[in-house]
């Protein structure tokens, strides 16, 4: 699959097969996420493996599509508002790296902001400073979506003086 062709292709899935996904695979899609840009090679990005009892308590109304993964992604604190900022850039490409290789290695993943709210802040013992960015649903899909319709980029153009 080209790179074009792996972006175009991605779906966020909302069921997933029980079949687990190798540590070793899982790895090595976290790893390669791990080449997002960043600024000043901060590497935002924290990881939390969702466990049973935590992923009970966050109480999704799908439970995550029966996903056999659950992943937390928490961008760290920052000192400024502009880092602050900066940093939940690099963690949403860093999701973004993460979900276009399970993809091509036929895996799927759902981006969840439920972490984002209050309860989820505190389900997930995260503090108030730290952001939680997603809770992501990683599986293998049990059917994938088809695509839906985007605006034409011509639409999104502006050119400036």
């Amino acid at each position: 699959m080209t790179t074009l062709e792996t972006i175009q292709t991605r779906r966020t899935i909302k069921a997933f097969k029980p079949d687990p996904i190798p540590e070793n695979e899982l790895n090595t899609w976290l790893e390669a996420a791990s080449y997002a840009p960043n600024h000043r090679m901060n590497e935002p990005w924290e990881l939390l493996f969702i466990g049973p009892e935590t992923r009970a308590a966050l109480n999704h109304k799908t439970d995550f599509g029966g996903a056999p993964v659950l992943i937390g992604v928490v961008s760290k604190p920052a000192a400024s508002v502009v880092e602050r900022e900066e940093n939940i850039m690099a963690v949403s490409c860093y999701i973004q790296n993460f979900m276009l290789a399970a993809h091509e290695a036929g895996a799927g993943v759902f981006w969840s902001s439920l972490g984002g709210t209050a309860r989820g802040h505190e389900v997930l013992g995260i503090p108030g400073e730290q952001d939680v960015i997603a809770v992501l649903a990683v599986g293998y899909p049990q059917e994938i979506p088809a695509a839906k319709e985007r605006t034409p980029i011509t639409d999104k153009i502006s050119y400036l003086p």
